[in-house]
């Protein structure tokens, strides 16, 4: 009998949890036209030409280090082995 007020209580806590948490308000009012720049302009200017070229950078230095201590470990064991 209590398992199954627990799994009745549990099951209702998230129905009504999931009602809660999925409400939203209303939507935001459209932008005004006043942006101060000629032409369909988005929300920064920020390039990411060179952020993208960092990021795979550090995953080459990343994953060089990753094979690079592969390589150690297994001449080392291979040095033990001999």
């Amino acid at each position: 009998m209590k398992k199954t007020l627990v799994l009745l209580l549990l099951t209702s806590i998230l129905l009504i949890m999931n009602k809660i948490v999925l409400a939203q308000g209303a939507p935001p009012p459209p932008p005004n036209g006043g942006h101060g720049g000629a032409g369909n302009q988005g929300a920064s200017g920020a390039p990411i030409g060179s952020g993208i070229g960092i990021l795979l950078g550090l995953g080459a230095l990343y994953g060089g280090k990753k094979i690079y201590a592969l390589y150690a470990e297994d001449k080392v064991t291979n040095r033990d082995n001999s």
